[in-house]
Parts: structure tokens; C-alpha cells; sequence
């Protein structure tokens, strides 16, 4: 790798952040081909590549949030395809906290605003209104595909921003399996993990 292209990629990680608002507007379908195409060269144990990659817009990702949406506000548990993390405790739940502490002052919403608040921790469940959202399965549940899979994530976000599109990796959207099968018709042989 030449100078330049060093410089070029630091400047990708280092400016990349996480957005966790959006715009209306709909990004063209050539655009999110392009985008799952690079982070598709992403590297996998023994170049499996045991992914496949869902992108929902439209009718099926609103009603997908509002079926997310539904079952949350009514007190459904999460129904994940793959075990998932405990609540946080000690330094992680501290460093969560703080930058949901951050996020909300940023935002300007009060520590009494419960409102705001519980919109915000709802946002997650709707993909951060997210104009589209990328649902990667894998075949094998085992721990060397998470980390193929962490892979293609990395590669969907730098390739996002490289192309001017913020995005989210986010497990709230997933909290629901069941309602992201149903209404992608993502076969039961397929695992959604993110």
C-alpha cells in the first residue's frame, strides 16, 4: 500500500462515526449495491463467506419497524435467533452510560424528559429510522463466522461513509428475529445475527 492510500484509509476510520439520525430521502439502490459489493471483499475464515446479506426499504422495513415497535411497547421479550449479552454491569454499563449521557445532552434532552428519552432508546428498535437496513445472515452459529461477519459490518460502514452514508451497526433492530424473517422471508436454515 502506497503513502497516499495509507493516508486515505486513517482518514476513513479516524472521520467514520456513527449516525443515529436520517434523512427521508431514499438512497438509490445502485448506491447500496455498490456499498455491499466493496465490504463483500471483506477476508472470512477459509474464505467462506458464509453471509448473506438482506436490505430492507420500503413497505417491508416500516412494517418491520412498527411490528418491532409494537411488540416493544406492549412488553414482548427479545425473540433473537442467537444468544445475545446480559444487561452491561461494571465498566461496560459505566461507558454506556456515558455515551447515552453524552448523546442526550447533545441532543438537548433533560434527565426528567422521559419522553424524549424513551423515544430515543425506541429510535434502536426502528433502525435509527434508518432509510435502509442491512440484515446479514450466516449459516454456522459458530464464534469464527462472528468475526467474518464483524468483518462484512466493518466493511458495510467504511464503505457507507466512503460513499457519504452515515450508518449504525445496531442489535436493537434484531431484538425481534422472528418479525425480520417473517416479513423478508428469510428461510429457518438462515440465522439473522445482525
Amino acid at each position: 500500500m502506497d503513502l497516499d492510500n495509507a493516508v486515505v484509509f486513517e482518514r476513513l476510520v479516524r472521520t467514520r462515526r456513527s449516525i443515529r439520525g436520517f434523512y427521508r430521502n431514499p438512497v438509490p439502490l445502485q448506491l447500496i449495491d455498490r456499498v455491499i459489493a466493496l465490504a463483500k471483499r471483506a477476508p472470512s475464515s477459509m474464505d467462506g463467506q458464509l453471509w448473506h446479506v438482506q436490505v430492507l426499504t420500503g413497505e417491508p422495513l416500516a412494517r418491520v419497524r412498527a411490528s418491532n415497535m409494537g411488540e416493544m411497547m406492549a412488553g414482548a421479550r427479545a425473540k433473537r435467533d442467537t444468544f445475545t449479552h446480559h444487561e452491561y454491569a461494571g465498566r461496560h454499563r459505566d461507558r454506556q452510560i456515558g455515551v447515552a449521557k453524552k448523546q442526550f445532552r447533545a441532543m438537548g434532552i433533560e434527565r426528567d424528559d422521559r419522553a424524549r428519552r424513551q423515544d430515543w432508546t425506541l429510535r434502536g428498535f426502528r433502525q435509527f429510522d434508518a432509510p435502509v437496513s442491512p440484515t446479514d445472515k450466516v449459516l454456522d452459529p459458530g464464534a469464527t463466522c462472528h468475526f467474518d461477519l464483524g468483518a462484512l459490518c466493518y466493511g458495510i460502514v467504511l464503505a457507507a461513509w466512503d460513499q457519504g452514508l452515515g450508518t449504525v451497526v445496531n442489535g436493537q433492530g434484531i431484538a425481534r428475529s422472528d418479525i425480520i424473517r417473517e416479513i423478508a422471508f428469510i428461510p429457518e436454515g438462515e440465522v439473522v445475527l445482525t
